[in-house]
């Protein structure tokens, strides 16, 4: 009797140590294969590094479907495992919209509302959820949509890849509200035509996370900051400013350029022509690992355009007709810049070739579909070219790359050029650190369109006839995310979660066997195991 009072006083304390120990050591054991319940590290830092409280209302809740119920599960799990890391200083309740108030407030404040179907005692009912969070902190608001992916694909895949995108959503957000210290980025405006209202969009939504500085044509401001964007150049660079780039990509510095391989712009009575686009940027890209050829990409994966397919009587007859030389780009590399982005808008791109280059790691990122045409600048692009018929056996170039990814130690375009007695020799770089090039054949992808009746910019990638907005911005900040920081956030867009439907011919032939069993099994195996102790205890006590 008294060997059992200890044994029962040894687990008792057992118990409340281990409670106790607890209470001062968190760790979790997440036994998924895919680790779907793991946030990344670079997660961990920022919310183990907030000094203030950031309130997260979550407006995707009620009663939904079953796709939309897991997106709600996986918000309220990945708010959970955010609230272990950060304590106190993470706050979040779910909210169910059904205010109209509130929801004309939401849309306002940039959250975009879904149509949700469904069947209802056999009537088709729709209603309005909004998929998204309002993030709030020190009196600052931020929308957050988590209802993304790749809209080509089917609605159940659409819903894993916002599932799996949930934690980079959630963090980048609180990112970019608690953010104190801001890195660089210099705007190289002095080489373009483009008026700056028609980068607006982009710019403003930069600012939330950089400090951005424009440049005229003043090499000397380069190096001041951690990145240079050169938007949609039209004017060709000088030898001076062309070296000035390749020093600050010696020095770590990073360069994303969005130019054109044919400028089109002349116009004739037949249509415009395309002329090669001369940028005196050949000979540093083609050092550095890739080449912008002077061609322009037919793809029957394209967008649409009005256009005056004729008269009815007095009134020209307007109708959407593809335009191939608008490729929809819905092919992506292997890269978290764009794992599960959707489609996105480009206007005349050109080919990138990639050559060889010591030490550079090239990553495609933006691929065409297999069905493309090249044509060879200077080509005239016809007016008519949308009412033709193609012939897919002319479209047979195969899929081309029209962004490029360049990553590693670059060697320097003036090495074993510059003179002894050149002022540049004390400086000069020729081996550069670990730097980063992002190349896009497109100069218009960052271009946004302006409603000239409101006098405001259109969202970047959006699309007035659809309607419909692309992700050319998504593309531009993960791109930009990414190269400022590759271990940061942007690693938890690696996240992947496989979806395992169930076999739906099996489901409904082998339904009633399957509820038989998970009904009759749990009694059974009670049964069995009551029935064994019983037998166990009679043998012990009987003898």
């Amino acid at each position: 009797m008294k060997q059992r009072i200890i044994k029962i006083a040894f687990f008792l304390i057992a118990v409340v140590g281990l409670n106790v120990l607890a209470s001062f050591v968190f760790f979790r054991w997440d036994l998924t294969r895919e680790k779907r319940y793991t946030i990344s590290d670079a997660t961990k830092r920022l919310l183990q590094s907030l000094d203030g409280q950031v309130v997260i209302k979550v407006y995707l809740t009620g009663e939904f479907p079953a796709g939309f119920e897991r997106l709600e599960r996986a918000v309220q799990e990945t708010l959970e495992s955010f609230s272990d890391y950060a304590g106190s200083n993470i706050a979040y309740r779910f909210i169910e919209p059904n205010d109209p108030k509130l929801q004309e407030e939401l849309v306002q404040k940039g959250l975009i509302p879904t149509n949700l179907f469904a069947n209802e005692d056999g009537k088709r009912t729709e209603r309005l959820v909004f998929p998204g969070a309002m993030l709030v902190y020190e009196g600052k608001e931020y929308p957050v949509q988590l209802l993304k992916g790749n809209q080509a694909a089917s609605s159940e895949e659409r819903l894993n890849q916002s599932y799996e995108g949930v934690e980079f959503e959630l963090a980048s957000a609180i990112r970019r509200l608690t953010l104190k210290e801001h890195k660089r980025i210099g705007i190289l405006v002095g080489h373009t035509k483009v008026p700056p209202p028609r980068f607006s969009d982009l710019l403003a939504t930069l600012q939330q996370n950089y400090d951005l500085y424009f440049d005229v044509q003043n090499p000397d401001s380069w190096e001041k900051g951690d990145m240079l964007i050169i938007p949609k150049p039209d004017l060709p660079f000088t030898e001076e400013e062309k070296y000035r780039l390749d020093q600050f990509v010696m020095r770590g510095g990073k360069l994303v350029l969005f130019a054109d391989g044919a400028r089109v712009d002349s116009v004739s009575l037949e249509g415009t022509f395309a002329q090669p686009s001369e940028l005196n940027l050949d000979d540093l890209l083609f050092k550095y690992g890739c080449r912008i050829n002077q061609n322009l990409v037919k793809d029957l994966s394209c967008a649409m355009l009005p256009l005056n397919v004729g008269n009815m009587g007095d009134k020209p007859q307007i109708k959407p007709m593809p335009w191939r030389f608008f490729p929809l780009i819905n092919n992506f590399g292997k890269h978290p810049i764009v794992r599960n982005l959707d489609a996105v808008y480009t206007r005349f791109p050109s080919t990138i070739d990639t050559v060889e280059a010591p030490g550079i790691t090239k990553t495609p990122l933006l691929l065409t579909s297999q069905y493309t045409k090249l044509l060879k600048a200077p080509v005239l692009v016809a007016y008519n070219e949308a009412r033709r018929q193609p012939d897919p056996r002319e479209y047979n170039a195969g899929v081309k790359s029209v962004a490029t990814l360049l990553e590693g130690s670059f060697s320097s375009l003036y090495n074993n050029r510059l003179l002894p007695n050149d002022p540049h020799m004390s400086t000069f770089i020729g081996q550069g650190k670990p730097a980063k090039v992002l190349v896009v054949s497109d100069g218009d992808l960052l271009v946004n369109d302006i409603d000239y009746a409101r006098e405001a910019p259109f969202p970047l990638g959006y699309d007035r006839l659809s309607g419909k907005t692309f992700a050319n911005k998504d593309f531009i900040l993960y791109a930009i995310d990414y190269m400022m920081d590759p271990e940061g956030l942007i690693t938890a867009r690696n996240k992947q979660v496989t979806l395992r439907p169930l076999d739906k011919i099996r489901l409904k032939e082998e339904r009633m066997q399957w509820q038989l069993l998970n009904l009759l099994a749990p009694l059974v195996l009670i049964g069995l195991l009551g029935g064994a102790w019983q037998w166990i205890r009679k043998r012990k006590y009987a003898a």
